[in-house]
């Protein structure tokens, strides 16, 4: 199947063409791009797919929320709502999208807002909040955030650098140039340093672009409600894994580690689940012999499950959440954190 990809290697060419003039236009002042008098810090990357973007924009919540009036802004991929909407307790992935609605859960104290038009999102904010943060608005070009943080999959990383559709990326590899930041997502956490000079000279950053390296932080297992449960998983434990997410492979990886006793349900990313698709894993897991056996998903997921059509089918499973968070490798974390604060600083000196 990647072979086959390169037959469309002609769409690409043409396609990377289109971003690269609509780029030129944007950097050329033709196209207008925005800026606004508030920091505004975007979460992206070049890839289709996950590269860490939620958990990112997460520890930037925690990292920010207690000193700033911070608020978050989404396109909110996968709704079936339209326009400006700032979300409530109540959030559900149908109304905002799963990763949204995820941040609603976390932060309910944080504003969480989605509009497909992010200078309008903003417009809409920038009055009763100081800081906002923007999930995956790195092509977004009509806003010109103040600081730009890039996202690398470590597991893509040395992949060919072909734009859709034959490859993966989403403009030019060349469009890196932008960021202000670069971290490399999903590194084994013991990661040497010759491994971390590899992905330097691929990456090649400019002297002004600070490189950080970052692994999954696989934590504590929650119930559908995010309450710690306590569970363990085990060489006897049958895990039936439910995703729907660009990459699963570092969690089944990571459960790997505990039990080889894994079926997994994989649905392309950002699935929305059906009544069909839970009694299809329901009968599965019933029929299922072994003495312990959980069922395991992602908050993302979990978000997605939780819509009211569902509610009652999922809450008759045994299905526990995984949570994951950014661990910096090194001592790289002190670094990270100061250069984020020095730059939401100078909008208060």
């Amino acid at each position: 199947m990647k072979y086959l990809r390169w037959l469309l290697l002609p769409f690409s060419l043409l396609y990377g063409l289109v971003v690269m003039v609509r780029n030129w236009l944007y950097d050329a002042g033709l196209f207008k791009s925005r800026e606004f008098e508030l920091p505004v810090i975007a979460v992206g990357n070049l890839d289709v797919g996950g590269a860490g973007k939620s958990p990112m924009t997460e520890y930037l919540v925690r990292l920010l929320k207690n000193d700033n009036k911070l608020a978050t802004l989404s396109r909110g991929y996968g709704r079936n709502t339209k326009g400006f909407l700032m979300a409530t307790a109540t959030a559900t992935a149908t109304e905002f999208g799963d990763e949204p609605a995820q941040f609603k859960h976390k932060f309910p104290e944080v504003t969480v807002a989605v509009c497909e038009d992010r200078v309008a999102g903003i417009e809409q904010l920038q009055a009763s909040h100081n800081l906002i943060i923007l999930d995956d608005a790195y092509q977004h070009r009509a806003v010109k955030p103040g600081f730009n943080i890039l996202l690398f999959d470590y597991n893509k990383l040395f992949d060919p650098r072909f734009v859709l559709p034959a490859g993966n990326l989403r403009e030019p590899f060349s469009g890196k140039w932008r960021a202000d930041m670069m971290v490399i997502t999903k590194c084994p956490p013991n990661l040497s340093e010759e491994e971390k000079t590899k992905c330097y000279y691929r990456l090649n950053p400019q002297s002004w672009q600070p490189l950080f390296f970052t692994s999954i932080n696989y934590l504590p297992l929650q119930d559908m409600h995010q309450q710690p449960i306590g569970y363990k998983i085990d060489a006897d434990t049958t895990v039936f894994l439910l995703t729907g997410i660009a990459n699963p492979a570092p969690l089944a990886g990571h459960l790997k580690t505990a039990t080889s006793h894994i079926i997994h349900h994989n649905y392309p990313d950002h699935h929305q689940f059906t009544l069909k698709n839970i009694a299809k894993l329901a009968a599965e897991f019933s029929a299922c012999k072994s003495q312990k056996k959980v069922i395991i998903t992602t908050e993302k997921d979990a978000q997605r499950l939780g819509v009211h059509e569902l509610l009652p089918a999922v809450s008759r499973l045994f299905a526990l959440v995984m949570p994951i968070g950014v661990e910096f490798l090194g001592d790289a974390q002190q670094s990270f954190d100061e250069l984020v604060r020095k730059y939401v600083r100078k909008y208060s000196e």
